[in-house]
Order: structure tokens, then C-alpha cells, then sequence
């Protein structure tokens, strides 16, 4: 790469760092925004959209033609040290009758997403064949519809999964695949807020809420994205190095990074000598792998004390934001609209599907704070893992109940699925087609549910025992 090229990668971040502070301030300013807890990145994104040339032509911001590639390119790229970052600094271990009865609830929670993001692949799978059977003149290309699954339950970083997929594939319609996911996944994630507060102001009222007795008010400085207190002002995350040595933050970065470049390496190893199987998984499928074996090395020698899931998590939010916003910021919007009809034909079933299945689900299978436990998992499966959190601080402000912690282990282990079975349902759907494909969709449901069935019985047994211990 040149000089000049850099450069222009370099005023490509600064424009990035000017929307995204601009998405910032407008979270704060405006107060729908605030309601609806929009990310900075998500507002900065649109708004670079709306008055760049995308939209407008010549007539908007004349962005140069490079830099709109470039945004378009980001979110592939950016996305890998992100997914490869969830395996650092997982730990197992633990047991006993309370460890049992928390693993059962966890296996319930990620058995509930499950069945949830299988339920709206196959939404996605069958508005695809509807509009292809009444219409067959809009062209959908092939794996259109799994934009719902991944926009809902992936949210907007997720558009960067499937751009990186579907271009390693030489796929010509990666972009506007990204632009599609990124699309769903803004209705996703307003949506998803707006019939979240909608529905725990409705069970707060009927007194279906276990803590919650009213609706209460967000902090504001929740609301607006800031806080202005010096005294409620979190760490950002541990120091676990000196930075005589190495800056805790390069060191995470630096793994991070490590794990990127050896999946990197054996990629291109595949491809190179042709390997049949492994010549179709993509980077970032590779990277998590990879990821689970440097987290499984670390831990066994020693180092796992080194990661901070928090500093972690902060870095993997850095690459989101940027990724987030560049990826709202170059979407095909014009070839987008062609679709629009069966976009918004899944997205109104899926919010409907979505929030039916999982309050369903909820109440069926747990004992504590159902309703709780089902926001949680609604706000994620229309959101981001954010979304499922402020919907379950709203009625659990104080995060008194046990829905928390259940919520985010099972959110860990479904985020690592989602990524494995992405690449296996498109190959499946473009070498076998519609009826395989909706075998394999309808089985996932049908092994999620019973995964929960069979997690219930655990629980109870569990419970059982520990009223035998009390007596």
C-alpha cells in the first residue's frame, strides 16, 4: 500500500470519528433518540448517508468515490478482530447443585435464542420463496432472507459478517447484501425498543413484573450516552500490564490481532493448496476458532489473568463503531429500495414472530422472572446484546435478579453458534436450494426446543435436591 493510500485511508477515519462524534451529540440533543438508546454509530451513519453523494449524487457531500468503497470494505474487515475477540477470556469451571441449577437456566437462555434465530432464518427462507412465486420479476439472488436472522439477532455489526462471507465467496452481491442486513438490522433495533418499553409498561400495569411496580424514567445521562459525574464514572477496564512495558490496551489489541493473523495465515494455506472444505470458511470463522485455542493456551499456562473481558470488550466496541458506521454510511440505498417490499414484509412477522415465541418459550420454561428473561432476549434477538440490557434494566434496575448473569453467558455461547452456522446454512441453501435448507432450519428449532425441555427437567431435578439438602 503507498503512501497516498494510506493517506486516504487515514482521511477516510477522520470523516468516520467526525460522524460518529456528531452521533454522539445528536443522541444527546435529541430526545428520541434518547428513547430509543440509538447508538451514536448507528445516527453518525445515517447521517453521513443522508448527506453524501449515495443519496444525492453530486448534489450531497462530495465524498471521493474511494472513500465510499472503502466504507463499504471496512465492515468486512473490521468485524474479524471483533468476532475473534468473543472467545478471550472465557473461563469454565465450578460445579455443585447452585452451579447445576445456573448452568440449566443458561442452556435455557441460549436454547431460547436459538430456537428464536432459527424461527426468523426460516421467515427469512420463506419470504424469499413467496416473493419469488408472486414476483418472480424482482431477481432476489439466492440467500435473500437470512438478512433478518442476522440484522435482527446480529444487529448492525453483523452486515459487516455477511459483506466479508458473501465477497469471499465472489458473490457480486455482497454489498447489497450488507446494505440489506444493515437495513434490518435498523428496524431491528428501533423496533425492538420501542415494543420492548411498549410491553413492560403493559406487564408492569398487570403486575407481571417481578420487581418493577410502575414504569419508571431512564437516568438521563443513560439516555443521552454520557455520563457527567466524575463520581459515577466507570474504569474503562483493568490494568493488567505496566505500561512501562506494554500498554494494557496494546497488550488485549495485540491478541487479539495475533489470533487475526494466524487465521489469516491458515486461510490462505486452504486456499493455496486447495483444500477441499475448508477452502469455503471464511476469515472470521477462523479467527473464533483460532481464538478458542489461544484462550484455552493462555488459561493453561497461566496468562488467562492477563485478559480483561471488560478492556476486551472495549476494543471490539472501537472496531464496531467504525465498522457500524461505515457500513450505514455506504449502503446501496437505491438498489436496497427494489426490496424494500419484502424486507418490510419479514420485518413486520419477525417483530411479531420474535416477541410472540419468545415471551412464549419464557413462560413455559422458567420458574424466575420469565417476563424479565424474555425482554432480555427479545431486545437481543431485535437489537444487540445493548438492547436486550436496557430493556432488562428497566425492570430490573438494580439487576437484583438472576436473569443477568444467565442472559449474558447464554448470549456468549449463541453469538459463537451464529457464526458457525451462517456459512453452513448459505452453502447449504445455494448448492441444495429452498427444500434442504428448510430440513435443516425446521430440525435446528426442533433440537433447540427440546434442548429446553430437556434443561427444565434439569432445573427441576435440581431444585428437588436442594430441598432435599435443606431437610
Amino acid at each position: 500500500m503507498s503512501s497516498t493510500q494510506l493517506t486516504q485511508l487515514m482521511y477516510c477515519f477522520c470523516v468516520l470519528s467526525a460522524l460518529l462524534l456528531l452521533g454522539a451529540y445528536l443522541r444527546g440533543a435529541i430526545p428520541l433518540f434518547r428513547k430509543l438508546f440509538l447508538p451514536a454509530s448507528v445516527i453518525g451513519g445515517f447521517a453521513g448517508l443522508l448527506v453524501g453523494p449515495v443519496i444525492w449524487g453530486e448534489a450531497g457531500i462530495p465524498f471521493p468515490k474511494e472513500w465510499i468503497s472503502t466504507w463499504s470494505a471496512l465492515p468486512g474487515i473490521l468485524i474479524v478482530p471483533v468476532v475473534a475477540s468473543v472467545p478471550l477470556g472465557m473461563k469454565f469451571g465450578g460445579g455443585g447443585v447452585s452451579a447445576g441449577r445456573t448452568s440449566a437456566n443458561i442452556i435455557k437462555m441460549f436454547g431460547v435464542m436459538l430456537a428464536v434465530l432459527t424461527a426468523q432464518m426460516l421467515i427469512g427462507l420463506c419470504a424469499r420463496e413467496f416473493f419469488m412465486t408472486i414476483k418472480p420479476d424482482l431477481d432476489l439472488y439466492a440467500p435473500f432472507g437470512f438478512e433478518l436472522s442476522q440484522g435482527f439477532s446480529g444487529g448492525h455489526g453483523t452486515a459487516g459478517v455477511i459483506g466479508n462471507f458473501y465477497k469471499g465467496l465472489d458473490l457480486p452481491y455482497w454489498e447489497l447484501a450488507q446494505g440489506v442486513t444493515t437495513t434490518t438490522a435498523t428496524f431491528g433495533i428501533v423496533g425492538g425498543m420501542i415494543i420492548g418499553i411498549a410491553a413492560i409498561n403493559i406487564a408492569a400495569r398487570r403486575g407481571r413484573t417481578a420487581i418493577l411496580k410502575k414504569p419508571g424514567d431512564i437516568p438521563l445521562d443513560m439516555g443521552k450516552g454520557f455520563q457527567s459525574d466524575p463520581g459515577k464514572q466507570k474504569s474503562l477496564g483493568l490494568e493488567t500490564t505496566y505500561n512501562s512495558s506494554i500498554e494494557s490496551i496494546s497488550f488485549h489489541t495485540s491478541v487479539i490481532l495475533l489470533g487475526c493473523g494466524i487465521a489469516f495465515i491458515i486461510m490462505n494455506a486452504a486456499k493455496t493448496y486447495k483444500i477441499p472444505g475448508l477452502m469455503q470458511i471464511p476469515i472470521w470463522a477462523y479467527s473464533i476458532l483460532v481464538m478458542f485455542v489461544v484462550n484455552f493456551v493462555m488459561q493453561r499456562v497461566g496468562l488467562g489473568t492477563l485478559i480483561d473481558n471488560k478492556t476486551k470488550s472495549r476494543i471490539a466496541g472501537v472496531c464496531s463503531d467504525y465498522a457500524i458506521t461505515a457500513a450505514i454510511a455506504s449502503m446501496p440505498v437505491r438498489a436496497i429500495m427494489q426490496y424494500m417490499a419484502p424486507i418490510l414484509v419479514m420485518v413486520v412477522i419477525g417483530y411479531v414472530i420474535t416477541y410472540s415465541f419468545t415471551m412464549f418459550l419464557c413462560r413455559k420454561f422458567f420458574d424466575s422472572c420469565p417476563f424479565e428473561r424474555g425482554m432480555a432476549i427479545f431486545g437481543t434477538c431485535t437489537g444487540v446484546f445493548l438492547t436486550g440490557l436496557m430493556l432488562l434494566k428497566i425492570c430490573d434496575p438494580d439487576y437484583e435478579l438472576p436473569a443477568l448473569n444467565d442472559y449474558s453467558v447464554g448470549f456468549s455461547f449463541i453469538s459463537v453458534l451464529n457464526f458457525v452456522l451462517l456459512p453452513i446454512t448459505v452453502n447449504l441453501l445455494l448448492q441444495y436450494g429452498f427444500g434442504p435448507n428448510l430440513a435443516f432450519q425446521g430440525g435446528l428449532l426442533a433440537a433447540a426446543v427440546v434442548l429446553i425441555a430437556l434443561s427444565s427437567r434439569v432445573s427441576k431435578s435440581v431444585r428437588a435436591e436442594e430441598r432435599g439438602w435443606q431437610g
